[in-house]
């Protein structure tokens, strides 16, 4: 596993993620401004930050030229006595198709293992209220809560700390998890870790999907991997084929006949249909 020294910004690899101490990031990925690109810069890859290592030398930190992003995340974690985080977008190899694979079936465990997970709402101010009522909680809008691969991270972790958009902290998972219920229709037990979530039906964990979206079709089967224990080779290009591969998966482990309800009838958002609602 490849983490982020959070003093220094380089990378250091990891056989066994949890033989250490780390921190790991959720976020909604940031696109770029298209009037005004130097304004919101895009997300820092893996590719980029390598680059940046080989034009530095080797004793010196480059920390200051990395993204705000991962600065901001390094210096949260270094408060809180981190040496290392995991930030998806730049600690994976994408144009590895083997790196790629394994990240994409080991994310659940990296965010499980993870002795803090910082959930970042960037579309949050720090004067929102979490506990406000609908119409006026920013946070009960945060897009975080509508992405598909925030499902996972928000599930895997014990300890998930949100933040707002300039890195002020919001509260944990345990203390707004009244709130996370209300918002993602996942029952309180299984945020807290109280009622495992390898014993909910297939059927419950599909419907925590169901109003989420990816931006790939592929995504919509990759991101939920984890939640079922599944492993499955990522094949980009197979779009709906990877829901149905997805399915046939849960059959061959589990006896459970919910599954059998759940089909794959659009693109985006990951909606399903469940007969006799209107999921």
């Amino acid at each position: 596993m490849r983490l982020l020294d959070t003093t220094s910004g380089r990378f250091k690899w990891f056989p066994d993620p949890r033989a250490i101490r780390y921190a790991i990031l959720s976020h909604v990925w940031s696109k770029p401004d298209r009037k005004n690109p130097a304004k919101y810069r895009p997300e820092q890859t893996y590719e980029e930050i390598v680059l940046i290592e080989q034009a530095t030398p080797r004793d010196e930190p480059i920390l200051d030229k990395l993204s705000p992003k991962i600065q901001g995340a390094c210096r949260v974690a270094r408060e809180h006595d981190f040496n290392y985080i995991w930030i998806d977008s730049g600690c994976i190899d994408k144009t590895s198709s083997a790196e790629l694979s394994e990240a994409i079936n080991s994310m659940f465990e990296w965010y499980r293992h993870a002795n803090i997970c910082y959930a970042l709402l960037e579309d949050v101010e720090d004067e929102s209220i979490a506990r406000a009522a609908m119409s006026t909680s920013g946070f009960r809008h945060s897009k975080w809560f509508k992405r598909g691969w925030t499902l996972q991270e928000l599930l895997a972790p014990r300890n998930v700390l949100f933040l707002s958009r300039a890195w002020k902290v919001i509260g944990t998972k345990a203390e707004l998890a009244d709130v996370v219920a209300d918002v993602t229709l996942i029952r309180r037990e299984v945020l807290l870790g109280e009622f495992k979530l390898e014993d909910a039906p297939v059927s419950e964990r599909m419907s925590w999907a169901s109003k989420r979206e990816t931006t790939r079709e592929e995504d919509e089967a990759y991101c939920l991997l984890g939640i079922f224990g599944i492993q499955m080779s990522p094949i980009y290009g197979e779009g709906r084929y990877a829901f149905i591969r997805l399915q046939e998966e849960i059959l061959r482990q589990t006896a459970d006949p919910t599954i059998l309800a759940w089909v794959p009838i659009s693109h985006s958002p990951l909606t399903v249909s469940v007969p006799g609602s209107h999921i």
